[in-house]
């Protein structure tokens, strides 16, 4: 039944299977009014207006390079006051790229084996792995698939472990170097520093918080059932990776972000993922990144490590520096700190043309800092003032009690009391200006004893 249908609905459908010839193209181009309305409405602000003006002169070419940035949409036909086809006269200028779209692609593997996570888990957890780059999402790129190539190359290049699922994994594929290969065929695919993975369909983004779940219960021996919370803090503090959902479309992409994020793992989404309304930002001020270390039991200063959890960036440049910054965790040890710190200054200077400003929040003491860069960034860290401290053993954030932490403090202030009375009369104040100890018991409801 099926068969036949198709075979009678076939002759129906025919002129709707066929472009415009070449010469049909420049007529219909010629019947554009120039109202700018296809610019509006894309997404992508891309310069339909400009190539339909080329096209008039018999020019294809701009309406040809608008194929590899255009996610069809359809929005620029729907505006048009003339109602042109412009996706068909599109892809009637692309004929001969499309004609030559043969790319070579690994194979979704699937999850990442206990074996591979055995052998490299614990050299992420330290830092010596700089970090895990996940490339998510859909390809409603700003800027064609260009970008997600960038990330992926320039990662890779630097030692992360990169996998890619879905729509992103395809978009790798899509270019080739100037010796005709891709990354796929220059990198290798399994889990380890330098390689790059397809992992699968989008599907299978959940096979990346398997491995992310793999290295707490095989590198730190955690239970998994029901312990979520102490996975996704051991997540957070302790393993180095970030979601890139660049080309992010639909609302699923937008859940599939979120849920990462309760595991712990930041996530970057592209120009049009702040159309979302949804963005997880934090303060850079360090009274926010108080961590609990789990060897001393005492609540001590942090850092910004992750910074945020849902960042939109504006563009690639931007996103490639923040994902960097992104990996760094409060375990490092001082061979992955100077690792992941040349990485995330390296590429600071290499896009913004200075040292990150925020540097000195990432330096725990001078074994962090990279050799090749000493100089530089000793000579940034006097200037403002940096002063070294010790790096955190076993970082938590769940045995955080901020009204004990609260309570520590008031004690400290308690014990001041004297010294600073003393210290108030040689200047000719009052000391009946400090609060009473009993106030401040009144107050906070709590006694030194």
């Amino acid at each position: 039944m099926i068969t036949k249908t198709a075979l009678l609905i076939k002759p129906k459908r025919d002129h709707l299977k066929h472009l415009p010839e070449t010469e049909e193209v420049i007529e219909l181009a010629e019947t554009c009014t120039e109202c700018g309305w296809c610019n509006r409405t894309c997404p992508g602000s891309m310069p339909i207006r400009e190539a339909m003006i080329s096209a008039k002169e018999g020019d294809l070419d701009g309406l040809a390079d608008l194929f590899h940035t255009c996610i069809n949409c359809g929005k620029c036909e729907s505006s048009c006051n003339r109602d042109l086809p412009i996706l068909s006269m599109i892809g009637r200028s692309a004929q001969d790229a499309i004609f030559g779209e043969v790319y070579t692609m690994r194979a979704g593997r699937g999850p990442v084996l206990d074996t591979e996570i055995e052998a490299g888990g614990e050299l992420v957890v330290h830092g010596e792995v700089p970090g895990i780059i996940a490339l998510v999402g859909c390809s409603n790129f700003s800027n064609g698939h260009m970008d997600v190539v960038r990330i992926a190359e320039e990662f890779t290049s630097r030692g992360y472990i990169v996998v890619a699922t879905g729509c992103s994994a395809m978009a790798i594929a899509m270019h080739r170097d100037c010796d005709g290969t891709t990354l796929y065929e220059k990198c290798p695919g399994s889990f380890a520093p330098g390689s790059l993975l397809n992992i699968g369909s989008c599907v299978a983004n959940s096979h990346i918080i398997g491995a992310a779940i793999k290295v707490a219960a095989i590198s730190a021996g955690m239970p998994l059932r029901g312990n979520f919370e102490e996975i996704a803090d051991y997540v957070l503090n302790r393993v180095g990776a970030c979601g890139v959902a660049w080309g992010a479309m639909s609302q699923k992409a937008a859940s599939i972000g979120t849920g990462i994020n309760r595991w712990g793992i930041p996530v970057i989404v592209g120009p049009h993922g702040s159309k979302y309304r949804r963005a997880y930002l934090s303060k850079k001020e360090l009274s926010d990144w108080k961590l609990y270390d789990k060897r001393t039991e005492e609540i001590v200063s942090g850092e910004p490590a992750p910074e945020h959890l849902m960042y939109p960036a504006e563009t690639v440049e931007e996103a490639i520096v923040a994902i960097a910054k992104f990996c760094i965790r409060p375990s490092d040890n001082a061979k992955g700190r100077q690792l992941k710190l040349l990485n995330y200054a390296d590429l600071y200077k290499k896009y913004m043309g200075t040292l990150p400003e925020d540097l000195n929040l990432f330096v725990r003491n001078e074994e962090d800092i990279p050799i090749t860069m000493r100089g530089e960034i000793m000579e940034y860290l006097e200037k403002v003032g940096w002063k070294p401290k010790k790096p955190v053993a076993e970082p938590s954030r769940l045995g955080l009690d901020e009204d004990a932490f609260i309570r520590k403090e008031i004690d400290h202030l308690i014990t001041m009391k004297d010294e600073i009375s003393r210290y108030l009369e040689t200047v000719g104040l009052r000391s009946e200006k400090i609060c009473r100890r009993t106030e401040m018991e009144d107050l906070y409801g709590h006694s030194n004893n």
